[in-house]
């Protein structure tokens, strides 16, 4: 056992070998990445900035009622809005969705079709079911030490970690609504000459849309969940105040910020959820 133990596998020492393999071959194509990204999360911080908070405000409740045709629900957002407002958090917040959006618009547009690819592929999802455990499990401050080392300071290593992060919802959920759409809608398709594009469109996908929807949802709390970490690497929102006042022991705004991040939270939530599964909440 001494031998075993002398002798170290040198994994760690292999992972920061590909590092700086990395860092110092493809600079210029993290660079890139990291300037488009970026600019594309500023113009949109910039877009909502430049809009006034009320008419925000009165767009987020229109949308509110149109997707679920419920005052409840209206009076929750605009309330909760106003709230976020007058505690002087309106800019973080507005950085935080920002943030939130862009990590669960490139995780949905990476995961559904790779859990759709997988769902008709068994074996594609043996092999990637491993790396989506380790993608889930790693602890998420691990992501933020090659992130930071490849992209540099600010907010797109905090975006990378939080789709890796949150990336496997949709593919898994995506995955399980396509895999237990009933067989008899399948064979009913194929029975009336539906091509495979037609069978994915017209029956695969509305039959596990419930399924796709929770697991964009999921992938909305993921990110939300790292709205925190990724401020620790320069990343913009709702997380540099609570690192703030957790640095200077600051109760009243650690308690106000996070507040901020769950009212954040529950509105993203009933946004994206069917009405019939806010019923069920």
């Amino acid at each position: 056992m001494n031998f075993f133990t002398e002798h170290k596998i040198p994994l760690g020492h292999w992972m920061e070998f590909v590092v700086d393999w990395l860092t110092i071959h493809a600079s210029g194509f993290f660079d890139a990445i990291a300037f488009t990204l970026e600019n594309s999360i500023m113009f949109l911080v910039n877009v909502f900035q430049w809009l006034p908070p009320a008419v925000i405000i009165a767009l987020t409740a229109l949308l509110a009622w149109w997707l679920h045709r419920k005052i409840s629900m209206v009076i929750f957002v605009v309330a909760s809005l106003l709230l976020i407002l007058n505690l002087g958090y309106w800019q973080e917040m507005l950085e935080t969705f920002v943030l939130v959006f862009s990590a669960t618009s490139i995780s949905v547009l990476v995961g559904v079709p790779l859990g759709i690819m997988s769902a008709h592929r068994p074996w594609l999802y043996t092999m990637m079911r491993p790396i989506l455990d380790l993608m889930q499990t790693v602890p998420t401050f691990v992501y933020l030490i090659p992130t930071l080392v490849l992209f540099g300071l600010g907010v797109v290593p905090g975006l990378i970690s939080t789709i890796i992060f949150a990336v496997p919802a949709p593919i898994r959920l995506t995955y399980l609504g396509v895999r237990r759409v009933p067989e008899e809608l399948v064979e009913a398709g194929k029975a009336f000459g539906a091509s495979k594009m037609k069978l994915l469109f017209k029956v695969e996908l509305p039959a596990a849309m419930p399924s796709i929807m929770t697991g964009v949802s999921q992938c909305i709390m993921l990110s939300l969940s790292m709205v925190v970490v990724a401020a620790l690497v320069g990343a913009d929102g709702l997380g540099k105040p609570v690192i703030r006042a957790l640095n200077t022991v600051n109760i009243s705004q650690g308690f106000e910020a996070g507040l901020a991040i769950v009212l954040v939270a529950i509105i993203l939530d009933r946004m994206c959820k069917t009405p019939s599964q806010n019923k069920d909440h």
